[in-house]
């Protein structure tokens, strides 16, 4: 209606309501004394007590854990007294572990924010824990160590100095650098160390005296690039960076002293060996194929030994052939789970039921693979009259099947 002039209308109560919530979060952010004196109280109070936003912190040191409770406390500690002007938060990354390291360092972190934990289910593996750990973080600067304590941790301070020069983007704490000594390693496994070393120097092509050193730091932004490209499987994540970055980092060691371990027991076990020759013929060949894969067909190979001996031997109680080949070929398969479970697929172990049901699927999933197999080489061989290049074939077939659809449904995490 018109009187006298354009009468005003009121805001529509959908646009009032974004005018208010606009305003809101406007005085939301004003700094303290941009508030007029007429700002109401309770306004000025809760700007008052808001906790301030802080930067994420310069450095975070991850530490992977299984069963180091003990260690925890003391690690904290010597870490407190050793940076105490430093920016710094540490971050354990825990794989379950049944003696309750996760919620001793939750104790800790609940007085002291610079401590977190990352409690991991279902999977396992130190190369793994230490990827999460360091992709958690936001600092620019991520240092890995062990927490059995047998690391220098008085070295941190060194290497962060040598990032903070800008001239190194990554520090290694070398045990065989001149200075540096191996002495918590026994003398067998002194040996073996030396001699992987040396393997890895040969064979990637990587000019540092401990390659295969646990106790590192690297800048984020050189370490964000790669992290794709890096295993979650195995014990020696930084070779596995090393051998991403394929000479483009500019690395700097330092010499360290490990120490003897004073708690707990060590992880090393024969399944490490197994480890490294998947992770160095997975770097050699540019990832094109995978170390999961490679411990796949390892498996796949002792299985043709356990299905020809099976087959003989049931041959010989005067089974019939059919009879036999059946049997022969589920002990095969059963026998190949067992083993993938217990190497392949370690950091995602099945147990319990969920073994039981992944046996079923394995075995069904490679029956299919079986029927692929033989269809695949008998097309080939149609084509290609070479019985051994139809076989191989057939068989390759097969094996990428099985591997690639119980990857998928047989060891999926949970």
């Amino acid at each position: 209606m018109r009187a006298g002039g354009a009468a005003q209308r009121s805001p529509a109560p959908g646009l009032k309501l974004r005018i208010e919530i606009a305003a809101r979060i406007a005085l939301s952010h004003c700094p303290m004394e941009s508030l007029s004196p007429a700002s109401p109280p309770a306004t000025v109070a809760r700007a008052a007590t808001a906790p301030a936003v802080r930067p994420a912190p310069e450095l975070s040191i991850v530490v992977p854990t299984f069963n180091e409770r003990t260690n925890v406390p003391i690690l904290v500690e010597r870490l407190s007294r050793l940076l105490p002007s430093a920016d710094w938060e540490l971050v354990f990354v825990d794989d379950n572990s049944p003696d309750g390291t996760a919620a001793v360092a939750r104790a800790i972190g609940e007085t002291d924010s610079r401590v977190r934990c990352i409690r991991r289910f279902g999977r396992r593996g130190l190369a793994g824990a230490c990827l999460e750990g360091m992709l958690a973080s936001q600092a620019r600067y991520l240092a890995v160590m062990d927490a059995d304590l047998q690391h220098d941790e008085g070295l941190l301070v060194a290497m962060l100095d040598q990032l903070r020069t800008g001239r190194a983007d990554l520090v290694v704490a070398s045990r065989y650098l001149s200075g540096g000594s191996a002495a918590g390693l026994s003398t067998q496994r002194s040996r073996m160390s030396r001699a992987a070393n040396a393997l890895v120097r040969f064979l990637l092509g990587i000019d540092l005296t401990d390659p295969l050193s646990g106790h590192f730091m690297i800048r984020r932004d050189a370490f964000e690039p790669l992290a794709a490209a890096i295993s979650s499987q195995g014990f020696k994540i930084l070779l596995d960076i090393l051998a991403t970055g394929r000479g483009r980092l500019r690395v700097v060691e330092l010499p360290s002293t490990f120490r003897q371990r004073q708690h707990g027991e060590s992880k090393l076990d024969s399944k490490i060996a197994l480890d490294f020759a998947a992770l160095v013929t997975a770097k050699l060949t540019n990832n094109a194929v995978s170390a999961r894969f490679l411990l796949y067909c390892v498996v796949g190979l002792t299985g043709i030994g356990i299905h020809l001996g099976l087959l003989r031997l049931l041959l010989a109680v005067t089974l019939a052939f059919g009879a036999a080949q059946m049997l022969a070929t589920v002990g095969a398969i059963t026998w190949n789970f067992v083993l993938n479970n217990l190497f392949t697929y370690r950091d995602q172990r099945l147990s319990g039921w969920r073994f039981v049901t992944g046996l079923i699927r394995f075995q069904l999933i490679c029956a299919v693979g079986a029927i692929s197999n033989v269809g695949i080489a008998t097309w080939i061989y149609d084509y290609h009259s070479v019985w051994w290049v139809a076989g191989l074939g057939g068989a390759l077939i097969g094996t990428v099947w099985n591997f690639a659809v119980s990857a998928a449904f047989v060891w999926r995490t949970p």
